[in-house]
């Protein structure tokens, strides 16, 4: 299961509530353009998009399509991309399905797949009063689970989280 039904409430309603909640793709619009042409990536799956920022973003320069459970429109099953971008959204998943949502797009990446992951409590908090990033760990925590799907060609850590970018193994 990649999300339960209550937990896909919980974020249909943040999004509602929250203007900048799932709002922040577009502060990675250079990145995204700049790893896509290195691996020479035509298309991009923005998977857990938010509102969709990167894809304003990026305009017509990549073809992106947009997966996200908690929202109407962009929940369909997502298909696969040179490409898949998870900015900001593993730190958001239920525990108990982790294993499932990186499976999930390890099977929708054709080239390459690039991960930004918080490691840090968010200053939102869910409408339940939890904190929206329900899945903090450090680095080391998640490096296991993301190499039993891809091999890492890019891991950058910083104080608040990290960069990872992987090619399928």
């Amino acid at each position: 299961m990649l999300i339960s039904a209550g937990y896909r409430e919980l974020n249909a309603e943040m999004h509602r509530q929250k203007p900048q909640y799932g709002a922040s793709g577009a502060k990675s619009a250079a990145q995204v353009l700049q790893i896509a042409g290195r691996f020479d990536c035509h298309s991009v799956l923005d998977y857990g998009c938010g509102k969709g920022t990167l894809k304003d973003a990026i305009g017509l320069t990549l073809h992106v399509r947009e997966y996200d459970p908690a929202i109407v429109g962009k929940d369909a099953t997502p298909v696969s991309a040179d490409m898949v971008f998870c900015g900001d959204v593993l730190e958001h998943i239920e525990p108990e399905s982790i294993d499932a949502v990186l499976d999930d797009i390890q099977r929708c990446t054709g080239k390459i797949a690039v991960l930004l992951v918080s490691t840090v409590p968010s200053a939102k908090h869910l409408p339940d009063g939890r904190n929206a990033h329900i899945l903090v760990h450090p680095p080391a925590w998640w490096v296991p689970f993301l190499m039993k799907r891809w091999d890492m060609t890019k891991f950058d850590a910083g104080k608040n989280g990290f960069l990872f970018i992987g090619v399928s193994n």
